[in-house]
């Protein structure tokens, strides 16, 4: 077994979930490659479509709101989609690629790399590749329906109906939960994270994650929380957005209970460290956080399936939230006036979320491997 995980630069969640997996082939003494889907077609393409993801999400919210409306609009139609088209156009320099260097397996956290996927199928029947998609959101994305893969990785069995609902056939579905890496399996206690990060270790703390991005009206959750829970630190990550971090370093100088980082490695600490989490609802980010067991608030999420990821989230008991900064500031104070709300907070994510996903989807496709029956064993 030989397996290539394909991602794309369209959010780090798809990366991180791809090296969630790749960590336990490697374990288990798999080779296991990562490679940027879009860089067969070449690598200005792969940085363009990344810049375009990210600037459209920081300063068009709308545009990329009617983006997705436009995507769930052309995924219900008959023929073959821009997004198919678009990805087979370098289908076959990755068919060469996966030929050449022997991979028979290979793993999709992303609908690009699925549709090319689909495409070398299509054009190569005689391909024995097993395959594999991992939803990173909790949500369907447009497109899915039209793609063909063995084994469709889902965040929870709530969604399955959703999936099947949009042309996946049913026993090719399994709710494996989304892969988190190894470092988010380990708990340090609160005091022992402060002492080795340099924090206070009395106190509450506050940790506000932007995603890489640097997404969110920060500035205005900042003071909404100066004013409702004034004593807390807060611990904001800004991501790669450095414009974001100057900004908020200029504005909070004076104020020392407002520290801003730089991205850094050691979110998993951080989530040990702090009392409660605000961070904006991406699907990798909230299981990461779900799966430290960490009380959280959800901020403003980028148009799109964030809001499905917000909503599931809530419904479930897993997080709250609210549609501005100061109500988002008073969700917070509510639940660290209440310890007991916070513990059914953890018990609930301990419950819904599964920690082991990656392991568990690595297994599966071994075993499929191993039974040499490519998307024909029921889950």
């Amino acid at each position: 077994m030989k397996v290539l995980i394909l991602s794309c630069n369209c959010g780090e969640g798809h990366n991180s979930a791809g090296k969630a997996v790749q960590e336990q082939f490697l374990h288990r003494g798999i080779p296991c490659e990562i490679r940027d889907t879009l860089s067969f077609e070449s690598e200005r393409a792969s940085r363009f479509v990344g810049n375009v993801h990210t600037k459209s999400a920081l300063y068009a919210p709308r545009l990329f709101a009617i983006g997705n409306q436009l995507a769930e609009r052309e995924s219900h139609g008959n023929r073959a989609s821009v997004c198919y088209r678009a990805n087979a156009s370098y289908a076959g320099r990755l068919y060469r690629y996966i030929s050449e260097n022997g991979f028979d397996t290979v793993v999709m956290p992303h609908i690009f790399p699925t549709e090319a996927l689909t495409c070398i199928r299509r054009r190569h029947p005689e391909a024995e590749l097993l395959t594999c998609f991992i939803a990173t959101d909790y949500a369907c994305v447009p497109f899915l329906g039209e793609t063909d893969a063995d084994l469709y990785c889902i965040p929870h069995e709530y969604l399955r109906h959703s999936f099947a609902e949009s042309g996946i056939p049913a026993h090719k579905i399994a709710a494996t939960g989304i892969p988190v890496r190894d470092r988010f399996l380990s708990h340090a206690e609160k005091a022992e994270a402060r002492a080795r990060l340099g924090l206070p270790v009395e106190g509450q703390l506050l940790l506000v994650m932007t995603g890489s991005m640097g997404y969110g009206n920060v500035e205005a959750l900042l003071a909404a929380l100066r004013a409702r829970i004034p004593a807390a630190h807060v611990l904001v990550m800004g991501g790669n957005n450095e414009r974001l971090k100057r900004t908020l370093r200029t504005e909070f100088a004076t104020d020392m209970q407002i520290s801003v980082l730089d991205y850094t490695n050691e979110v998993s600490l951080y989530l040990d460290a702090a009392d409660l989490l605000f961070t904006k609802p991406g699907g990798l980010s909230s299981t990461e956080a779900a799966v430290k067991g960490i009380p959280m608030v959800h901020t403003a999420p980028i148009p799109g399936w964030e809001s499905d990821n917000a909503a599931f989230f809530e419904a479930l008991g897993l997080s709250r939230t609210g549609d501005t900064p100061l109500l988002q500031a008073d969700q917070a104070a509510l639940l660290l006036a209440s310890p007991a709300a916070m513990e059914r907070m953890r018990e609930r994510q301990r419950r819904e979320i599964n920690p082991h996903a990656a392991e568990d989807i690595s297994t599966l496709l071994l075993e499929r491997a191993e039974a040499d029956v490519p998307g024909e064993r029921v889950i």
